[in-house]
């Protein structure tokens, strides 16, 4: 079994009595058996949880507070055997002051205390009452005496050597600072942030609260797990919910339903491996952490290894199957609005710059050739030219089938644009004849012949008519290579060289949905908007091919790219974790695997992730001399920005490591 990175977090609030640490503990050890029994290697609980937060005044008596010590040691000898750590909150005397720590707990030993940074004491706050701030004693000590033996205290990172994971503790009002204790934690190295709360609710609060906490995982490139005081707290004046919020990246993994009576966990897996990916692809963090952040402040406290997810494990965490397409249809819609206009705003740009008086378009009747002459037209609309300066041709050849052409000729005159029809067949056959190229033959460069024939047509016109070949060709076909070098591969401008296979059939949606229908429906975008929309959902509900080779008997397309490269969504899913995450094929096989489960074996999805891996490698050449197109979401493959890649790598690592699994 390997291990892959990635770590199950849990964020708990406990049922509990307050000033009764007997009857808390109680709840605590189940929530910590819970956990333990559920796979976590991390599990939080809430700030001043053996006491409850709203214990005020009585935080002073002896009695309490001993019983609170002696709650915390039974439960950090609890846990002996495991490593799980559990990170929970009490009430800490040191020399003359009270101080709202964190405990951090593995394998029955409290590994070290984390006091609150800045105390709250305005409006319903007044914890300065009880507490002192933990940031002038943080830097007069580093270790506390605690049930007899020394545990280290302060500004404290926590770290895992063997996982290669290291944590920090920040403590509720923490983090609402400007500058936040958790940023140092991170920029000295901390993959996860923990915080204990006890914040209350108010209306909007919670998504205040939310918001925080995703921008600080943001920020930091760290994940943050959030656990607050729950709803048997005294509501004397404040209502707490038991709020659990689990991030990373700035994304939100997991949050609970607040105002849950009884004890109750929220658990997803972190992929810290991710973290440090992000982390290492630039140097800002190091910079930062060097004008900002005192590396000798921080005391490192080795942990036990931690339990992470292995090959073997059972995800809670769900990827996308689309990584590429939010699962939000609403965000979707905006997502598909603005890379129609990053499209358009990139073209013209280019138009202006060179002074191209047309755009001319190689129309196949496909969806990514669809797709650049719905940006084409939109951009002529944007700079005031006409749609009759698109110069859109189809060049039907041995694959061509009737379907594909109609919807082409359809598609180009709806739009107004300069229509023109230059069949390919005769003159790949007087090169079939010049090169001595069996016809029969339907190899290689029987499909390459075809695709280069077009390409020169298309550049030769562009040179007649003072205008740019807006390139077809997407980001998918471009990191499978599934292109002719010199051919489809080569355009002047192309608008969907940062779009994948899977998103650009959403995009020619969006269109139909908001350009050619609905409340902000555009009029004048074509001359039949009904027609050009059925004719787009026919387009859509084709089969992808470059129809190189010949129909079927009945007409029909015989080259379906997905029976020979594998299917989009597939390839799509490894292209963005690999790109995007730096997945190893182990790890990605696993993720594939579970979120596949229902369409694809194992078996079948190594096989295409091995075909991945070959093509990826052995491509790369093509990629290295692509044309100019606009970058529209965080992977791109453009030589000049993301993708600095040598055409020469040997994948053979990456194969036999697949091959193996």
């Amino acid at each position: 079994m390997s291990k892959l990175g990635m770590i199950r977090t849990a964020a708990a609030t406990p049922q509990l009595k307050v000033a009764n640490p007997v009857e808390n503990e109680k709840e605590i050890l189940k929530l910590i058996s819970e956990a333990d029994s559920a796979g976590a290697g991390l599990l939080l609980l809430p700030e001043l949880t053996i006491t409850g937060y709203t214990a005020g005044d009585l935080l002073y008596q002896e009695l309490l507070y001993q019983k609170q010590l002696e709650s915390l040691s039974r439960i950090a000898a609890a846990s002996t055997g495991s490593n799980m750590v559990t990170v929970l909150g009490f009430a800490f005397r040191l020399e003359n002051n009270l101080y709202n720590c964190a405990a951090l707990i593995q394998n029955g030993i409290i590994k070290g205390i984390v006091p609150k940074m800045f105390i709250p004491n305005s409006k319903e706050f007044y914890e300065a009452r009880w507490f002192a701030s933990g940031k002038a004693i943080s830097e007069a000590i580093n270790s506390v005496n605690i049930f007899g033996y020394e545990t280290a205290f302060g500004n404290l990172i926590f770290t895992d050597e063997v996982s290669g994971l290291s944590l920090g503790i920040e403590i509720c009002e923490d983090l609402w600072m400007p500058v936040t204790p958790g940023s140092h934690l991170a920029l000295n190295g901390a993959h996860i942030i923990l915080n204990p709360s006890a914040s209350d609710e108010t209306v909007g609060k919670s998504d205040y609260r939310r918001n925080l906490v995703a921008v600080q995982s943001a920020k930091s490139i760290c994940g943050y797990v959030y656990t607050s005081a729950g709803v048997t707290e005294s509501t004397t004046d404040l209502v707490f919910s038991g709020h659990h919020i689990i991030a990373e990246g700035g994304t939100v993994l997991a949050e609970n339903e607040r105002f849950e009576r009884g004890s109750n966990i929220t658990y997803m897996e972190i992929d810290y491996a991710k973290l440090k990916f992000d982390r290492s692809q630039g140097h800002n963090m190091a910079e930062c952490s060097s004008a900002y952040s005192d590396r000798f402040m921080y005391t490192t406290v080795a942990l036990e290894e931690m339990r992470t997810i292995e090959s073997d494990s059972k995800l809670i965490r769900r990827y996308a199957p689309n990584p590429f397409v939010p699962s939000d249809m609403s965000e979707t819609d905006r997502k598909c609005r603005e890379i129609f206009k990053i499209q358009t705003a990139g073209y013209a740009k280019r138009m202006e710059h060179t002074n191209a008086k047309k755009s001319i378009v190689g129309i196949s009747g496909g969806l990514d050739s669809t797709l650049a002459l719905l940006v084409a037209a939109e951009t002529h609309k944007l700079l005031g030219k006409p749609a009759s300066d698109i110069v859109a041709i189809t060049m039907p050849g041995f694959g061509t089938t009737g379907k594909t052409y109609n919807n082409a000729l359809t598609i180009m005159k709806l739009l107004g644009a300069q229509v023109r029809e230059i069949p390919i067949v005769n003159a790949v056959r007087q090169h079939f004849s010049d090169i001595g190229q069996d016809e029969s033959n339907h190899d290689l460069t029987y499909e390459n012949s075809q695709a280069r024939e077009r390409t020169q047509i298309l550049m030769d016109i562009a040179g007649m008519e003072g205008g740019l070949v807006v390139g077809t060709g997407d980001l998918s076909e471009a990191a499978l290579g599934w292109c002719t070098y010199n051919g489809d591969h080569m355009a002047m401008y192309n608008v969907n060289a940062g779009i994948p296979k899977t998103l650009v059939r959403f995009v020619v949606k969006w269109v139909m949905d908001n350009k050619l229908s609905g409340a902000n429906e555009d009029k004048e975008f074509s001359s039949d908007n009904a027609l050009l929309r059925t004719t787009l959902q026919d387009i859509l509900d084709t089969p992808i091919s470059p129809e190189l080779l010949p129909p079927e008997e009945d007409g029909s397309i015989a080259q379906k790219t997905e029976d020979s490269v594998g299917p989009y969504i597939l390839h799509d899913f490894f292209i963005y974790h690999t790109l995007r995450s730096g997945m190893t094929p182990e790890k990605l096989l696993f993720i594939a695997e579970q979120t596949f489960t229902d369409e694809y074996d194992r078996e079948f999805i190594k096989k295409w992730l091995k075909v991945f891996y070959r093509r990826f490698f052995s491509q790369q050449f093509k990629r290295s001399c692509i044309p100019d197109g606009p970058k529209v979401g965080t992977v791109s493959l453009s030589p000049r920005g993301d993708l600095r890649m040598p055409s020469d790598a040997d994948s053979s690592l990456w194969l036999e490591e697949a091959e193996r699994l």
